[in-house]
């Protein structure tokens, strides 16, 4: 499993350099290129016909992946399946890599503020479940922290209601949401053992963050495969 950050590929300012988004202005050729590069490094031999991602819709639908097939409109994707790469993109939301080993089941999801909400995790956990997992463990990757999250108050309650542990403030004091917490406080809810790798995408120039850039921002990546 990996997380990507914002360096070692072909993409040119603002996007500089590692932009996993599916385009930059309308020109597919950087991340396209971007994604090659990662491929070989991550899973050399792999190629683009066995990842699996997604075309992301900030919900809480779970699929089963699909290699080198049409992109779902989800965010979260589970396989048990050897030698398949699960990719979920993000710029300031959770992304979360999810694996049993033993029983040779992995996931992959993108939980934002309504992913969150709508426990694309927990569905992810279940499906992962449905498929054989009994030990998960999970980790979670880099998104923008509680501090720098800064939201109205009424959509603070709104999450806050769905997800508790959600609830935050910014470092100057206003309402926010701390969506890797809600998303740490649903594993733990489902028994799911908490690897948090995460950094602030906000705060770290390393890294890309639509809240600090907003269209200027490319997409980082998590990944995750079963070796052959």
């Amino acid at each position: 499993m990996a997380f990507t950050d914002r360096h070692g590929g072909v993409s040119a300012a603002p996007f500089d350099s590692l932009n996993l988004a599916f385009s930059e202005d309308g020109d597919r050729s950087a991340p396209t290129r971007n994604l090659e590069l990662l491929l070989d490094d991550f899973a050399p031999g792999c190629g683009t016909e066995r990842l699996a991602d997604l075309s992301q819709v900030h919900g809480g639908e779970v699929v089963k992946a699909v290699p080198g097939g049409p992109r779902a409109s989800a965010d979260a994707l589970v396989t048990d399946e050897p030698g398949v790469v699960l990719l979920v993109r993000a710029a300031d939301c959770v992304p979360v890599l999810l694996a049993d080993p033993r029983a040779g089941v992995i996931g992959a999801a993108h939980a934002g503020r309504p992913g969150v909400a709508a426990a694309v995790v927990p569905h992810a956990v279940e499906a992962m479940r449905d498929l054989g997992a009994q030990d998960l463990t999970a980790w979670i990757g880099p998104h923008v922290c509680g501090a720098c999250y800064e939201v109205p108050q009424a959509l603070q309650d709104e999450v806050a209601a769905a997800v508790p542990a959600t609830r935050a403030l910014t470092s100057w004091g206003t309402p926010s949401l701390d969506l890797g917490a809600g998303v740490r406080a649903q594993l733990e809810a489902d028994g799911v053992k908490v690897v948090d790798v995460s950094a602030c995408t906000r705060e770290s120039p390393d890294l890309f963050s639509y809240r600090r850039d907003g269209a200027r921002s490319g997409r980082l990546a998590g990944l995750i495969r079963i070796s052959a």
